[in-house]
């Protein structure tokens, strides 16, 4: 049995997606009981040098839309990166998983040896499809959803792994 490009791609990134809108539903609610301002959450960082939660997710929202839109070879949408809320940032994961569905397994499948070059500054960095969606594009969704997960869990909200993993 083999496992395509879009199997490996697009189911994967919205169920990990879903997972972080739980997390950070999570989130604003452990704010709301302890009566925190949400962008003290929003805004925290697990070390002074690293980008804060909000960053996290745009970065997360932002990895997996550009990826998918690469291998099948489209250009991918934009977003401002202006969230500073619990519903704003779970809105854009939500539109995130919408762009994410609107893929069609024939747009991505096939894309293993597609070259795909990302500008980095005035560097760039050149994958063939599958090297890009295996050790970049999920190694980074999963970076950015972890480190998200490890900064509310460091204020306090209570969650566990099976918050990070989701329901079977």
């Amino acid at each position: 049995m083999t496992i395509s490009m879009y199997q490996a791609s697009i189911p994967v990134s919205i169920r990990t997606l879903n997972n972080l809108v739980s997390i950070l539903e999570k989130g604003a609610t452990y704010a709301e009981t302890k009566k925190i301002d949400p962008s003290v959450l929003i805004n925290s960082r697990l070390s002074p040098d690293m980008f804060p939660l909000s960053k996290q997710v745009q970065i997360a929202s932002d990895i997996v839309n550009r990826g998918a839109a690469r291998l099948a070879g489209i250009e991918p949408p934009q977003f401002e990166d202006n969230e500073t809320t619990f519903p704003q940032l779970i809105d854009r994961i939500h539109q995130t998983i919408s762009h994410l569905n609107t893929f069609k397994p024939e747009q991505i499948d096939g894309s293993e040896e597609r070259t795909i070059t990302l500008k980095m500054g005035d560097k760039s960095l050149d994958f063939q499809g599958m090297p890009f969606l295996l050790y970049f594009v999920l190694p980074n969704l999963y970076f950015h959803v972890t480190t998200a997960y490890d900064i509310l869990r460091h204020c306090g909200v209570e969650l566990g792994k099976q918050d990070f993993l989701g329901k079977p």
